[in-house]
C-alpha cells in the first residue's frame, strides 16, 4: 500500500513537471511555470510560488514549453508551437506538422495563446474596450456645534490603442458652512477635460483636447478651451510614459457681472507623466502652461496629478491634486486655486 502511494505522488510530481514551462539560466538557476511573453530584451514567466518573474532573455540558456507559443520573427513572420530553445537555435512543432528550426537571434517576440489573442483584439478595439482608470468620491458632513457638507469627486480614465489614446479628466470640490446660521458655500470648483492623440509614427503623434471649468469663488461661470497640437513620445516603456507637447488654443471666459467675459487665442505648452511603481501603485500627473497671445504678459498655469494604491482589483486608495494659476483674475480674487479630493477608488473599465 506504501508503494502504491508513494508511486502516485512521484508520477504526479512527475506530471506537475512536465506539464509545465521551464528556464535554464547562466548562473544555473531553473524557473518552471508558464511562459507569458517577451518583447526580445525581457521574458516574463508566470512561477505558482512568486507571480510574474521578468529576466533578462540573454542570461536564459534554454527554454522548454510545453504550451504552444506564438513567435514573432525579424522578416515579420509568426510561427507557433511548442519551444524547445538553447543559446542559439530554437525548434517550434506544431501539432500535426514538421517542426521548424530556426536562429535565435531571429526572434523579436515570444507571446503565449492568451497574450497573442489580446494583442489581436487591441489591433481593432471596440470604442468600449481598453478604457482604464477610476473615480474615487470622498463626503464628510457634520451636525450639530458645527453644521458643514463636503463633497469631492476625482474622476480619470484613459483608454489606449496601438495607434491612439483618450483621457478623461475631472476633479470637483464643493463645501458649504451654516454652523452661524447662515448658509456660506466657502468652496464651488469644477474641472474637467478630455484629449485624444493620434501616433503618426512611434515617436510623433498629434492632439487636440477640450478644457472645461467653473469656479463659484472666482465668479467664474465658464472657462472654455478647445485646441490642440503636437507632441513627442519622450519615453514610451512599459512602465513609464512621458509625453512633451505644444500647441495653440482658444479661451473663452464667462464671469459674473457685466462686460466682464473675455476671449483670447493662446499658446500651450507641456508634459503628461504616467508610471507605474509597482503592480499596484500608479502616478499621473500632467502640467501645461498658456502665455495669452491676445495680451501678452498674461497667462494661466493647469497642473493635474493622481495617486492610486489599489487594494483589490477593482477598489483603491485615489489622491487626486489640480492647481490652477490665472495671472490676471477679475479685480479683488485670488490668482492661484488648488483643488485636493482622496477616497475610496472605484477600477472603472478592464481590470489588471
Amino acid at each position: 500500500m506504501r508503494k502504491t502511494i508513494s508511486l502516485t505522488i512521484f508520477l504526479f510530481l512527475l506530471s506537475v513537471q512536465v506539464n509545465a514551462d521551464q528556464i535554464t539560466l547562466k548562473n544555473g538557476d531553473r524557473l518552471t511555470g508558464k511562459i507569458v511573453k517577451s518583447d526580445g530584451a525581457k521574458l516574463v514567466i508566470k512561477t505558482e510560488l512568486v507571480g510574474d518573474v521578468t529576466v533578462d532573455l540573454s542570461a536564459v540558456t534554454t527554454i522548454t514549453s510545453d504550451q504552444p507559443l506564438y513567435v514573432t520573427l525579424a522578416d515579420g513572420r509568426t510561427v507557433f508551437g511548442t519551444m524547445v530553445a538553447s543559446e542559439s537555435k530554437v525548434e517550434l512543432r506544431a501539432a500535426n506538422s514538421n517542426p521548424i528550426s530556426i536562429d535565435r537571434s531571429t526572434i523579436q517576440l515570444i507571446r503565449s495563446e492568451e497574450e497573442h489573442l489580446a494583442y489581436e483584439r487591441s489591433l481593432n478595439p471596440g470604442w468600449l474596450d481598453n478604457w482604464s482608470g477610476g473615480a474615487n468620491l470622498g463626503f464628510a458632513l457634520t451636525s450639530g456645534n458645527s453644521d458643514t457638507t463636503n463633497l469631492a469627486i476625482g474622476v480619470n480614465l484613459t483608454r489606449e490603442t496601438l495607434t491612439d489614446k483618450t483621457k478623461i479628466y475631472a476633479a470637483s470640490v464643493y463645501s458649504r458652512d451654516s454652523t452661524s446660521g447662515e448658509a456660506r458655500t466657502v468652496a464651488n470648483t469644477i474641472r474637467a477635460g478630455v484629449r485624444y492623440d493620434r501616433d503618426f509614427n512611434r515617436n510623433w503623434f498629434g492632439y487636440g483636447f477640450m478644457d472645461f471649468e467653473h469656479n463659484g469663488l472666482q465668479d467664474l461661470t465658464l472657462r472654455l478651451v478647445p485646441g490642440g497640437g503636437l507632441g513627442y513620445h519622450a519615453i514610451r516603456s512599459e512602465r513609464t510614459k512621458l509625453d512633451l507637447l505644444g500647441g495653440l488654443a482658444w479661451n473663452r471666459e464667462y464671469f459674473k457681472g457685466d462686460f466682464n467675459d473675455r476671449s483670447s487665442a493662446e499658446a500651450q505648452a507641456g508634459q503628461t507623466l504616467d508610471h507605474r511603481f509597482s503592480p499596484r501603485l500608479s502616478f499621473s500627473e500632467q502640467l501645461f502652461f498658456f502665455p495669452n497671445l491676445t495680451r501678452g504678459g498674461e497667462y494661466r498655469i493647469n497642473f493635474d496629478s493622481g495617486l492610486v494604491a489599489d487594494i483589490t482589483r477593482r477598489i483603491g486608495w485615489q489622491v487626486t491634486l489640480s492647481d490652477r494659476y490665472l495671472s490676471n483674475p477679475p479685480p479683488g480674487l485670488e490668482k492661484n486655486d488648488l483643488l485636493l479630493s482622496t477616497g475610496l477608488k472605484i477600477r472603472l473599465g478592464g481590470s489588471n
